[in-house]
């Protein structure tokens, strides 16, 4: 989409006109006021962003799995001249939501699971209708001090075993060693924890949350110091805390599926899950400096997102991604 046909809708898009059927009247000359950073060439089908131009503070809140990745992507628009701040917490996907569809207070709520129907009309309520932006993948790491010399995979079924009832490594397997299973697992806020618990306890998150030994917490940070800090520890993250530390972690195989690209792609790995950011096509419409960072964001995501530690999303998912941007600034989302 060329410059001047984007600027046309965006125009009409702000200013409220819509076609009502028949010859519309001309429409006036598009409000360039605050999209000055549209440049003229396109990157992925999408304008090309000056951030240079970009104007205006940015608020984005939810996954900590996501941060990573964000953090990257606001680092990147800032080398390149954006002058203002980029505010990105970390604080679990539940709480991210709840700052977007509730409270109202940010711009885009990155998340590590997809939006539930109560959260989407818990946002309807305060006007705002959230837009899905698919950034990525993630393949769960499930993994161990490098003192651990023992476990080198788990079944799923082992895995809930050790995450719940099991009290010692040896009442999973006889050969491992009679010790104190030290579990390790993100807070309850957390769309990781959310994911864990669908894909490994079916839902029922009791299991896991009556286990002895259990450490919660929304800072990974944390889970990667208690789980280097003995070989009988065990935890789960996102893939690129792991990367961040494989140094001192070693990583399970899951189903004796090693995760990797490859297996990512092909959905042999058990644990691999999309990774999400959302918006509002009015928050977008009304700061411009929130579209310019999602369009730079899906267009440039792919350099940036394997170097931080996840996968792509697959290129169909993208470019979903990528015509909800388009669809919400023409106003026709």
């Amino acid at each position: 989409m060329k410059k001047t046909v984007l600027m046309v809708l965006i125009a009409l898009a702000v200013s409220g006109l819509a076609f009502a059927g028949g010859a519309a009247e001309e429409p006036a000359a598009p409000q360039t006021t605050g999209y000055a950073w549209i440049l003229d060439g396109e990157v992925n089908g999408l304008p090309e962003v000056n951030p240079l131009a970009v104007t205006g503070d940015i608020i984005t809140a939810g996954s900590s799995t996501v941060f990573p990745l964000s953090e990257r992507m606001a680092e990147r628009f800032t080398d390149e001249g954006y002058a203002y701040n980029i505010t990105i917490d970390s604080i679990g996907s539940g709480a991210g939501f709840e700052r977007f569809t509730v409270a109202g207070e940010t711009d885009i709520s990155n998340a590590s699971r997809a939006i539930k129907a109560s959260e989407i009309e818990q946002a309807k309520t305060i006007g705002r209708n959230p837009i899905e932006f698919r950034v990525g993948t993630d393949a769960l790491a499930v993994t161990v001090s490098k003192a651990n010399t023992f476990a080198k995979d788990v079944t799923l079924e082992e895995l809930a075993f050790i995450f719940s009832y099991a009290k010692t490594w040896q009442e999973v397997r006889p050969e491992w060693p009679a010790q104190p299973i030290l579990r390790f697992s993100p807070g309850t806020d957390s769309g990781t924890f959310d994911y864990f618990v669908e894909e490994v306890f079916d839902k029922d998150s009791r299991p896991i949350l009556s286990a002895e030994n259990l450490q919660l917490s929304e800072d990974d940070n944390i889970l990667v110091q208690g789980i280097e800090g003995s070989p009988y520890a065990i935890g789960y993250f996102g893939y690129a805390y792991y990367q961040e530390n494989m140094s001192t972690l070693n990583i399970l195989e899951i189903e004796g599926v090693e995760a990797s690209q490859a297996n990512v792609d092909n959905s042999s790995y058990p644990l691999a899950r999309p990774l999400f950011m959302y918006s509002d096509a009015e928050i977008m419409r009304s700061k411009p400096q929130v579209a310019a960072f999602l369009a730079y964001y899906l267009a440039y995501v792919n350099e940036e997102i394997v170097d931080v530690g996840y996968f792509p999303a697959n290129p169909e998912a993208l470019e979903a991604a990528r015509e909800g941007w388009r669809k919400a600034m023409a106003g026709t989302y």
